[in-house]
């Protein structure tokens, strides 16, 4: 039996599915991810995106920070691809019961996903660090130079978490939930290299672990099912019945 036939069977032989998701699942929507050859990591920059991308620099050189996240992290263009659509039917249809993502773009909820654990954050929550206003990502993205809220003048924040920030309490509480509760555990994108989010992977208690990824991960061993092909592709040939 094929791959693509098993993970169908899988699949529609489930009844409480989480799919946790990396930056591969949105490398086909066009977002470049942060260490492929070809992403962001590797792109030359003043200052390395690590360093960037972190709460002392924001603090410190927001002017810099934002000329990055205004260059780099603009994924509004951005629309779902097959494996976002597809997650989206499979929740519709009562088979998944959350996504757990490491992305920061809001594809999941584009395609019409509604219980979205964001480990990371979303560049479409911004806050005014004053006052707490809320701003959309089009806010953000259309401001020159650095954001400033428009009642009080504050520094404007993105939603996301940034290097020497912790991942929200409740979101990693509702994500282990939905992984230590689920039959089947769907990893995709993901290298699972990145902490402390590929540590909630070991809650898993199901009987079926799916892993599509085109490189190895650390649990490929404890997989039910290996694809190593390109997510959306994989998901674009699912029928759900």
């Amino acid at each position: 039996m094929d791959t693509e036939k098993r993970f169908s069977e899988i699949v529609n032989g489930s009844e409480q599915i989480v799919f946790f998701g990396g930056a591969g699942v949105s490398t086909e929507s066009g977002i470049p991810d942060f260490r492929s050859v070809d992403g962001l990591y590797n792109q030359e920059w003043e200052y390395t995106p690590e360093m960037i991308l972190s709460r002392t620099f924001f603090m410190c050189n927001t002017e810099e920070f934002y000329r990055f996240y205004h260059a780099k992290m603009n994924c509004l263009g951005a629309k779902p691809n097959p494996a976002h659509i597809k997650l989206a039917e499979l929740e519709k249809a009562g088979k998944l019961t959350a996504i757990v993502t490491q992305n920061i773009d809001g594809l999941h909820q584009l395609a019409g996903s509604k219980k979205v654990y964001e480990l990371h954050g979303s560049v479409h929550r911004n806050y005014c660090t004053k006052c707490r206003k809320f701003f959309n990502a089009e806010y953000v993205f259309g401001s020159d130079g650095v954001p400033r809220c428009d009642e009080c003048g504050g520094l404007i924040k993105p939603d996301v978490v940034l290097y020497e920030e912790a991942l929200d309490d409740t979101v990693v509480d509702g994500a282990v939930q939905a992984i230590r509760n689920c039959d089947t555990l769907i990893i995709g994108g993901t290298s699972l290299n990145v902490y402390p989010a590929a540590g909630l992977v070991r809650y898993f208690r199901g009987r079926e672990l799916v892993i599509i990824n085109k490189s190895p991960t650390q649990y490929d061993k404890n997989a039910s099912l290996l694809i190593c092909k390109n997510i959306g592709e994989v998901f674009n040939g699912l029928e759900i019945e």
